[in-house]
């Protein structure tokens, strides 16, 4: 499929660079790519063995676009090409799987390679807590209200919100914090994420991704710390 793709490319111009063969660097680095890809769509779809690891809906698609860049710039490979191999990886982890592997084993050997180098490239966010969490949310809420009313992606966010504010509240009642006293820490928290929001630079970019595995079903949230 390669051959015929680099055929199919306009042979190049005298002053033009030749394109190059993957290294061994480059393929690990684009299988890195599909493993990835097919982790966050299982996490997407709430596969309990896809969210035992990092949420990667976010770093994933990241680290895809700086690998694939980074590729094409050093092997002058077109985008087509690239994508081809990524293809290709993702349809060689569904070929051991049609061949009796257990798909949470395929992805757990390769993830053992990727994940180190992930987070070499672009290091975990710090983590929110479930009260930051329930803050960030109601204020994406809010921003998108008022920009789009009751659109889906504003209901969805009301919904998010909600929950996590009741899981909040959950869990400070269990620590013996008073509902009154509940209400104060979490409109101070909303006004710390608020101001973390129109200051950027004061604090690192917290994990957001974080917040939407706090608020999934009940029976997933053992996978997560809270």
């Amino acid at each position: 499929m390669l051959i015929l793709l680099a055929l199919a490319q306009p042979a190049p111009a005298n002053n033009e660079p030749v394109a190059t063969a993957l290294t061994a660097i480059h393929q690990r680095d684009l299988n890195c790519v599909a493993i990835f890809a097919i982790v966050a769509s299982e996490q997407q779809r709430g596969i309990d063995s896809a969210l035992r690891y990092p949420l990667l809906i976010e770093r994933g698609r990241t680290y895809a676009g700086q690998t694939g860049e980074r590729v094409m710039a050093e092997t002058r490979q077109s985008r087509e090409q690239v994508e081809a191999v990524i293809l290709a990886a993702a349809a060689r982890q569904q070929d051991k799987v049609k061949e009796g592997a257990e798909p949470a084993d395929v992805v757990a050997t390769e993830m053992q390679t990727c994940l180190p180098l992930l987070d070499a490239a672009l290091p975990p966010k710090p983590k929110p807590s479930l009260n930051q969490c329930a803050g960030m949310m109601q204020l994406a809420y809010e921003q998108v209200y008022h920009r789009e009313k009751l659109s889906k992606m504003a209901q969805d966010l009301k919904t998010l919100a909600f929950v996590l504010d009741n899981r909040a509240r959950e869990k400070m009642r269990a620590e013996g914090i008073s509902g009154s006293e509940s209400d104060i820490i979490l409109t101070q928290t909303r006004e710390e994420m608020k101001a973390l929001e129109q200051n950027p630079g004061l604090e690192p970019t917290l994990d957001i991704d974080h917040c939407f595995a706090l608020a999934a079903p009940k029976k997933k949230e053992q996978n997560f710390e809270h």
